[in-house]
């Protein structure tokens, strides 16, 4: 899989971060997915589906519902959604595979989830690597 992805975030329906991977954070994961589950509540109550995705002017946001679980993500706005959200997808299944066990047991402990980044490196666009690439 090529590296479209930006930004991620998996939480629950609640609002509660479980795992992120966000480069130049300008926001707390807490208060972004409390904010995130706050507008998706909204938008079901007008659409009875919620949010799907959201443009702003040089990035667009993808929300994926799975299994109790909201999956965000964002890429440069140029990238075209339908694969946006097939990456979403994957890694969407990829996450409950792995940890569907855990999810009906969790503790609260976000710590559980910190290796996901391991199994999904691949849909990560990592910014250096892109400045890196600019260069050479």
């Amino acid at each position: 899989m090529n590296k479209i992805l930006q930004d991620i975030w998996i939480l629950t329906n609640s609002g509660t971060v479980l795992w992120s991977r966000v480069y130049d954070a300008k926001m707390d994961d807490q208060l972004f997915g409390a904010l995130m589950s706050a507008v998706n509540t909204f938008a079901k109550q007008i659409s009875n589906q919620g949010l799907t995705t959201i443009e702003l002017t040089d990035k667009t946001f993808v929300l994926h519902k799975k299994e109790g679980l909201l999956f965000i993500t964002n890429a440069p706005i140029k990238t075209h959604k339908k694969r946006i959200k097939r990456e979403l997808q994957w890694i969407a299944d990829k996450f409950i595979q792995t940890y569907s066990n855990d999810l009906e047991f969790w503790n609260k402990d976000t710590l559980l989830f910190s290796d996901f980044k391991n199994i999904i490196e691949n849909s990560l666009e990592d910014p250096i690597d892109k400045l890196k690439k600019s260069f050479w």
